[in-house]
């Protein structure tokens, strides 16, 4: 790996994410059609250094706003959804570092990051109770040490990954994250994600048996969670950009499609209307189509200002706050993505559901990736907290 670029500001950090979301847009149909794994886009977007934007100035990063970091999600997003995904938990668990890590954790780790080295993702299991009833055991060993058992799914990011964090419980049953080589002893990979959306994600299994793992490199997760806390919010912030810049997407191949391949219906053209672009019905629709991407971009905005706002002075109140606003704008874009792109096919036509065009990734990866927390909850924490002043709860995933 060749040396990363350390990012200044918020500013640069938004360009380099404009002018890769560009390239990567334009192969993004293929990869998704082949199932390519993105790994040259990946190190491309490690050694841009974006993926160090996060890393707290002290230790050398930009350290940017959520706003940003919610915004580069979203041109991401935009542009091939899979690959927006791939790093959403890199920057999770930089953010477990920057609230449990000992000194020592963030020097190491974050000069990692910085280098371009880059965080996967270990922590959701199948075939238990829920999606927080964890098994995977960290045992310790006599000498301090510990070792790691367990099986992994739906581990976005850690075949691409160069350290991948793993959500475990001690001999204590609390949480722990352990952050373990890519390449350690035990420790395998497999490449078995078969999603019909958000294809090159490679979100597939990690197992782990008997994996070494030195003190140094454990953190006590559970403690995130103990006051006011911004680990939920951000964590769904990032989905959030992702579903809004799937809708972006689709919204923008429509309108090429529309304006370049789409025949007008014959009676709009008896009504005197010479191109699919001049259907008042068509008109309409874009219309109402640009209005949910539209609310679904401002509340977005309006929910990473709500995070910066509240990391500026955290408190119960703030933390609530934001973890509402983030809420909102989860919900509106999830719904914003699978509409526009289920409603591409209604505007643009027949020809537009040929398999060879690929535009059905958009709906597929829509459909694929809203389904990773009901949204249906979200919206009962949303009028609990507007009706009677009840605080979300802090479990990570509002």
């Amino acid at each position: 790996m060749s040396a990363a670029t350390v990012i200044n500001g918020d500013d640069e950090a938004l360009a380099v994410a404009a002018e890769l979301a560009a390239d990567f847009r334009k192969d993004a149909a293929e990869r998704d059609a082949r199932r390519r794994l993105p790994h040259a886009e990946l190190e491309r977007l490690s050694a841009s250094g974006l993926l160090a934007v996060t890393v707290p100035a002290e230790f050398g990063g930009a350290d940017v706003r959520a706003e940003t970091l919610a915004e580069i999600f979203r041109l991401l997003g935009a542009a091939d959804a899979s690959l927006a995904q791939i790093p959403q938990s890199h920057f999770v668990y930089i953010n477990v570092l920057r609230r449990q890590g000992t000194d020592e954790q963030k020097s190491f780790f974050f000069g990692e990051v910085l280098k371009g080295k880059r965080l996967g993702n270990a922590q959701s299991e199948a075939g238990t109770r829920h999606i927080q009833d964890i098994r995977t055991r960290l045992a310790r060993r006599p000498d301090g040490s510990y070792v790691l058992d367990g099986v992994k799914h739906y581990s976005t990011g850690a075949l691409f990954a160069h350290w991948i964090p793993v959500l475990a419980r001690a001999d204590d049953d609390n949480l722990h994250v352990a952050y373990v080589p890519r390449d350690a002893p035990g420790l395998t990979v497999v490449d078995d994600w078969d999603g019909m959306g958000q294809r090159t994600t490679a979100s597939g299994t990690v197992r782990l048996e008997s994996v070494p793992v030195p003190a140094d490199r454990v953190v006590p997760h559970h403690l995130t969670f103990r006051g006011p806390q911004l680990h939920g919010p951000v964590a769904q912030l990032l989905h959030a950009a992702i579903d809004a810049g799937i809708a972006s997407g689709a919204l923008t191949e429509a309108v090429e499609f529309v304006r370049t391949k789409s025949r007008p219906w014959f009676e709009s053209v008896d009504e005197g209307h010479a191109t699919a672009a001049d259907d008042p019905l068509l008109i309409q629709r874009f219309g109402e189509l640009a209005i949910r991407v539209r609310a679904a971009d401002a509340l977005l905005t309006a929910a990473a200002r709500a995070v910066d706002a509240a990391a500026a002075d955290l408190t119960d109140a703030t933390a609530a706050e934001a973890s509402i606003a983030v809420a909102t704008a989860k919900v509106a874009a999830a719904d914003a993505a699978v509409e526009v792109g289920s409603a591409l096919f209604e505007v643009s036509g027949t020809r537009s559901a040929l398999d060879s065009l690929g535009l059905h990734r958009h709906w597929r990866d829509a459909r694929t990736h809203t389904l990773h927390d009901p949204a249906r909850w979200k919206i009962q924490h949303i009028g609990r907290y507007v009706l009677n002043g009840t605080k979300p709860p802090r479990h990570g995933l509002l």
